[in-house]
């Protein structure tokens, strides 16, 4: 039976960190949201993020638009805030309304205050091996590894999914860390002949209990990136827990496991934000 990765465990001891730092500076480090619609989940995420800098003493502004709001209207204050010297970091909350141009928005952003790490520069810099502000999930995902002592070098680690959310940073840390790395995507023939070789599993595909145990190698380490409901509504993963976790030795939680280290990974960019504004020594 494998061992469950808990994401509220490691997250917590994180947000103790980040809590302690930020009590050490002044003016408090300050993160914009930034949101437009009303879709329910979003809402929930956002009130995730909101709490969490409430608690660690960071300050939050949500700025929430209705959902006619144009892509100009939302390029606009981006503008503002890139030149905003109280903002440390700030991101766009997804999903937006279909007709608003969310890579736009997403590049506009001042790359010293990206806290999602969506800019093209920052992607580029992780690319190059030299991460500045790395994607809030993956940057979980590795802070998560770490924290349960998971060493990746030399190991052959699977990325299925390569969204410039997750899937394509996600590779990139890994092999930034010595890790032999293989994706998989939708265009991928059988995909099970690769993943079932892999050591770590990192899964990241958006369907629900997709990958069944048949995927998996016997041991393996399975990350489930993915946030779902099934035909029943509940939340679940991308792969089928019940029967993945009698053959991982490790295996992450959904609900319970990456979300939380998520909204950690975005206020430590946040807190690295502002100390390379403020040319604070970081960690």
């Amino acid at each position: 039976m494998a061992k469950l990765l808990d994401g509220k465990e490691a997250s917590s001891k994180w947000l103790e960190d980040i809590k302690k730092q930020a009590s050490l500076l002044q003016p408090k480090p300050k993160l914009v949201i930034i949101n437009s619609g009303d879709d329910a989940a979003s809402q929930i995420y956002v009130r995730n993020k909101v709490r969490a800098c409430k608690e660690c003493g960071v300050s939050c502004e949500l700025l929430h638009y209705p959902a006619s709001a144009s892509t100009a209207e939302l390029l606009s204050k981006i503008k503002e805030l890139n030149k905003d010297a109280s903002v440390s970091g700030m991101i766009v909350q997804l999903p937006l309304p279909s007709r608003v141009d969310v890579q736009a928005l997403q590049e506009a952003i001042e790359p010293l205050k990206d806290a999602d790490g969506f800019t093209p520069e920052n992607q580029r810099l992780l690319e190059e091996g030299k991460p500045r502000l790395v994607a809030a999930t993956p940057a979980g995902v590795m802070r998560l590894l770490e924290h349960y002592n998971l060493d990746v070098t030399g190991k052959n680690c699977v990325v299925m999914g390569r969204s410039k959310i997750v899937g394509k940073p996600l590779a990139a840390l890994l092999r930034n860390a010595g890790a032999k790395v293989e994706v998989v995507h939708s265009k991928t023939e059988n995909p099970a002949s690769i993943t079932s070789k892999a050591d770590f599993l990192f899964i990241a595909i958006g369907k629900p209990r997709l990958v069944g145990a048949s995927m998996v190698k016997e041991g393996a380490v399975v990350i489930d990136i993915g946030m779902n409901r099934d035909e029943n509504g509940k939340v679940c993963g991308d792969a089928d827990f019940e029967e993945v976790k009698k053959k991982a030795s490790c295996i992450t939680p959904v609900p319970g496991g990456v979300g939380k280290m998520t909204v950690a990974s975005l206020l430590a960019n946040t807190l690295k934000a502002y100390k390379m504004q403020n040319k604070i020594q970081t960690q």
